[in-house]
């Protein structure tokens, strides 16, 4: 009996040990790759770095508008302290705006690098709290108008949240911001993913000492009535500008079209001086429009063609602020991987114009036995699901899908 019970408690003790062994070797495994997670993000940050480099030198090769310049990571800009607002920004998209990345941060600050100080949020408006501690906002009219837009950013992370220095802010009107202007960043990004080429931009406020100013703004903020928008590409060697009122508009945006030499004009810039000036004095709109009429775009699927419950991509962009699941319906035009590894989904209106999307995160691509990237494009189909604005941006509703049954094809009423 006493063997026996030696043998037990030899071979529980063997055991033990066998399992403590295997654990340590886990904890080393994690700890290697936790290393090797280190290593990963410290080597993509220095490839980020080499990257922004490489633009800023790029900026600098087709020459600056002035010498009075500040240099951020990503971007160049002067600033008018008579106006509170950049003289001019220039930045790249490049053709990594096709990584969706980060999500806009909405972190506006005080630029550091503008000695004497930037606009603030009060020369916007008033944010209070109520007694219930939610945040009530007292706006002054005016939108913080990007002037590089921070979606072209949005393959890096400290790029994109220095684009909410304040310098880099201008009051723009609700309906010019967030729709005819919003259009043309969207369309500039189109071009750079649509023809593989990055394009040199720069985009301006058209100012002078007639201006009037923001009502109750603290610094005194001037209010353009015009903006400016100059894209170079260096690939093609081809240049267009845009002239736009601060104002809605329903026009195409071809009709804004000008060339760089009429901005140099009205603006007293000279804008890319070291690039021939053959390129600065005409437009070719047969090559810079040529995506416009490559887009996938569908019209929204009409209501009378819906079933009870459902909803297109106009009306269902709206549910953002409900609780519960909507059933959204509508024609996948464009999908991609993104570099995380989640699949998306773009609804009649293809990316990167995007304005209904639908996100399979990578975890969850196990549960499909398909490609939905592959399988789903140019098909009628209903996603189900809450819909939320993607980086608390009203423009991009959004809604995250798990499972293939939240998915279904559509059938007409």
């Amino acid at each position: 009996m006493r063997k026996i019970l030696t043998f037990i408690v030899l071979l529980f003790l063997n055991q033990l040990c066998y399992a403590q062994s295997n654990q340590d070797i886990i904890v080393e495994y994690q700890k290697q790759l936790s290393e090797l997670n280190d290593k990963k993000t410290d080597i993509e940050h220095k490839i980020e770095d080499v990257k922004l480099t490489d633009i800023r030198a790029q900026m600098k090769t087709v020459g600056l508008p002035s010498a009075e310049y500040i240099e951020h990571i990503a971007f160049f800009t002067e600033y008018a302290e008579e106006h509170e607002q950049a003289k001019w920004v220039m930045h790249m998209i490049t053709t990594d705006v096709v990584n969706l990345g980060s999500a806009r941060t909405n972190d506006f600050r005080v630029d550091p690098l503008v000695t004497t100080g930037t606009a603030v949020e009060l020369d916007y408006f008033i944010k209070s709290t109520d007694d219930s501690g939610k945040d009530v906002y007292d706006g002054f009219g005016y939108d913080r108008g990007h002037l590089a837009p921070s979606a072209d950013f949005r393959w890096s992370s400290r790029a994109l949240s220095e684009s909410y220095f304040y310098s880099n802010m201008s009051p723009q009107l609700g309906d010019f911001n967030r729709k005819i202007w919003a259009e043309l960043e969207s369309y500039l990004r189109g071009y750079v993913i649509s023809n593989n080429s990055n394009l040199i931009v720069t985009t301006g406020p058209v100012l002078d000492d007639s201006l009037s100013k923001i009502p109750r703004s603290v610094n005194g903020v001037s209010i353009p009535n015009q903006f400016y928008k100059i894209a170079y590409d260096p690939l093609n060697g081809q240049a267009i500008a845009f002239l736009m009122n601060n104002e809605g508009s329903t026009k195409e945006i071809s009709s804004f079209a000008t060339s760089v030499d009429e901005i140099e004009r009205i603006t007293g810039f000279d804008f890319y001086p070291n690039i021939d000036e053959s390129i600065e004095s005409k437009v070719n709109t047969e090559h810079w429009f040529k995506v416009e009429n490559s887009e996938k775009n569908v019209d929204p699927i009409p209501f009378n063609k819906l079933n009870p419950g459902q909803w297109n991509t106009v009306s269902g962009g709206q549910k953002t602020k409900s609780k519960k699941d909507a059933i959204v319906c509508g024609t996948v035009v464009s999908s991609r991987n993104s570099r995380k590894g989640h699949a998306w989904l773009f609804l009649d209106k293809a990316y990167p114009n995007e304005y209904f999307s639908v996100m399979i995160k990578k975890q969850y691509l196990h549960n499909f036995t398909y490609d939905p990237i592959v399988e789903l494009v140019d098909q009628k189909v209903c996603f189900e699901g809450k819909v939320f604005e993607l980086g608390d941006d009203p423009e991009r509703p959004t809604m995250s899908i798990e499972t293939p049954n939240k998915i279904r094809n559509f059938v007409s009423k």
